[in-house]
């Protein structure tokens, strides 16, 4: 504990690139904390470049006080599957009380904010609007606005780039806890910048501050650069699947297994009923840029198909610029409807659960229904242009970064 106290050494050569919010904290911002008792919303992807925790760096300052922690889902130290319920518990190497963000409640209540100054918010985003990170900061603003507590949020790399922008607006008749706001899919912003965004533009209005990263430029050829890659849920292990994400996330409102339970989840697709060759073949033939499709077989471990071999692809990513991960991913789910019309089904997720989760996930319901149709991928694209230009004119209003 006493050499988490020191103070963090220069960036040398090895860890050129962007230094993350928790370091330019540390570093330049710690005096404004001054005798300040601080509750911490985090999870595992909270570290700084020498991956120490965030927990345990302000839990060693004796300038101001660390007093709770805050878990979104997955949990704090990351320990939950994907939608699994979240307990309160403590922290086993702090002693701190961790109140969860993903049980019972989903926006702190009056009891888990008492006794706290400023919140910090330091988690890792994908850039996908299906991701709930943002959405547990949403909550966080909202109750922190009531309450009259700040809220700095640590800024972090967005790993798809943060340039480009992709898919449809959501619709507000379809905001759920994977899509909350009136963003595309691929939303091109760092988290930082998402909190202007939600704040100013859909009336939360708590008092905000984000901690800049130092370094970081929109459109870096390794975004992120030499800053680790820290899982930030247990189905995100790379970054390859965090490009690839925006668009075979979609697959999870199908019967068809996005990956979950093998090595490379959402790089590979498939089901039992699906004849890989004859699938890798139809859409390598639409010639998709920047991605070619692999045939490949697996028997997943957990979730869908369980145990069950299936056939499907696994995704390559040769040209980074030029992908369109949620184009690619229409195209594979429009591909699955069509070659396989008797056995392909959309998923409603619970039983009687309105509306369905594909309808959640695409944040309206003429996606499903164009594909149903077999309306050409180009028509389906071209109908979400207009309310993307109305976004990427908002979005400019709120990036923090050249």
């Amino acid at each position: 504990m006493l050499a988490l106290a020191a103070p963090l050494r220069a960036a040398g050569p090895r860890d050129a690139g962007p230094e993350p919010g928790i370091e330019v904290l540390l570093h330049e911002r710690a005096g404004e904390l001054h005798g300040k008792r601080i509750g911490l919303v985090t999870n595992m992807t909270g570290v700084d470049r020498e991956l120490r925790s965030d927990i345990d760096l302000l839990a060693a300052r004796k300038d101001f006080r660390l007093v709770a922690l805050y878990g979104p889902e997955h949990g704090v130290r990351g320990d939950v599957q994907a939608g699994g319920h979240v307990d309160s518990s403590r922290d086993a190497a702090t002693g701190l009380p961790v109140y969860s963000l993903y049980g019972k409640t989903r926006e702190p209540t009056a009891e888990m904010l008492d006794g706290v100054d400023v919140l910090l918010f330091d988690i890792q985003d994908v850039g996908a609007r299906y991701y709930t990170y943002p959405y547990t900061l949403a909550n966080v603003l909202r109750a922190a606005k009531k309450r009259g507590i700040p809220v700095w949020v640590l800024d972090r790399p967005n790993p798809l780039g943060g340039e480009k922008v992709e898919g449809p607006v959501l619709d507000p008749e379809f905001s759920s806890f994977v899509g909350m706001f009136p963003i595309p899919v691929r939303h091109g912003m760092t988290i930082g910048e998402l909190a202007t965004l939600f704040n100013d533009e859909f009336g939360i209005g708590a008092e905000l501050a984000v901690v800049k990263m130092r370094g970081w430029h929109r459109g870096d050829a390794e975004p992120g650069g030499t800053m680790p890659w820290v899982p930030p849920s247990p189905n995100m292990p790379t970054r390859d699947t965090a490009l690839v994400y925006p668009g075979t996330a979609l697959i999870e409102g199908t019967n068809v297994s996005e990956g979950r339970g093998t090595t490379r989840p959402f790089e590979t697709i498939g089901a039992p009923f699906v004849d890989a060759r004859q699938l890798a073949a139809r859409l390598n033939a639409l010639g998709l840029p920047g991605v070619r499709f692999r045939p490949t077989w697996f028997t997943p471990s957990f979730s869908k198909h369980k145990d069950v071999p299936c056939g499907g692809v696994q995704l390559h990513v040769f040209d980074r610029d030029a992908f369109q991960p949620f184009r690619t991913g229409v195209a594979l789910v429009k591909t699955l409807h069509d070659l396989y019309p008797r056995d392909f089904r959309f998923q409603s997720g619970l039983p009687g659960a309105s509306p369905d989760f594909f309808d959640k996930l695409a944040g309206n319901a003429w996606l499903k229904q164009a594909i149903e149709r077999g309306d050409p991928l180009d028509a389906i694209e071209a109908r979400w242009q207009p309310a993307l230009e109305a976004f990427r004119r908002q979005r400019r209003r709120h990036l923090l970064y050249p």
